[in-house]
């Protein structure tokens, strides 16, 4: 045989290059796709775990203010109940995002019905311990919702590789899910915010 022609050597060579190269690429993508889910799980669990912190926070300010509002208001005590069952239920949910954003609204709802208390009761409204909580509980709401915001950009992220071509294929081969936002009302944020606010702004 000639130069110029392939011999059978070569022929194999080029056959398994053919196959070989693509078989190649589809397991380094696996790989570098596999490495950015991980990637994004540990970011998801990082900014969680700012969120349960800053929720700790808040349940750490709870008991101050409700002994402030009890020095003046003793005998609102379903409101006191109130506060402290939601409390409790908040601090103890640990079921997904959807059921502990349920919780936490609840918590929020209960504190603007003890909040709402001060209405009736001048002397509270100017007691300087209950400003000051009221201040720090602002801040905490501020806190909590930039956590929570960092949160929902890291699922999103997470989740629109889940979600899409062809990256939701490799998903599937390695069982990633898609994982749930942490959803607090945005209106019942601002609500708690406006209500904490110090005397003498609006």
């Amino acid at each position: 045989m000639g130069p110029g022609y392939p011999t059978a050597g070569s022929s194999a060579i080029f056959l398994l290059v053919a196959i070989g190269a693509p078989a190649l690429l589809v397991i380094v993508w696996a790989i570098a796709t596999y490495n950015r889910f991980v990637n994004l799980k540990n970011l998801i669990s990082e900014s969680w775990s700012n969120v349960d912190t800053e929720l700790r926070r808040r349940y750490d300010l709870i008991p101050n203010l409700v002994e402030t509002v009890k020095a003046y208001a003793a005998h609102e005590r379903a409101v006191f109940e109130a506060v402290a069952k939601a409390r409790t239920r908040a601090m103890e949910a640990v079921g997904p995002p959807e059921e502990q954003a349920r919780e936490e609204n609840e918590l929020v709802r209960s504190l603007r019905g003890l909040l709402a208390v001060q209405e009736a009761y001048p002397q509270l409204k100017a007691d300087q311990n209950f400003l000051e909580l009221q201040h720090e509980l602002v801040n905490t709401e501020d806190r909590i919702q930039a956590a929570r915001r960092f949160y929902n950009g890291n699922v999103r992220d997470y989740n629109n590789l889940v979600q899409t071509f062809p990256s939701g294929l490799a998903a599937g081969m390695f069982g990633f899910a898609p994982r749930q936002y942490f959803e607090i009302e945005e209106a019942v944020a601002r609500a708690v915010a406006v209500l904490f606010q110090p005397q003498g702004q609006s």
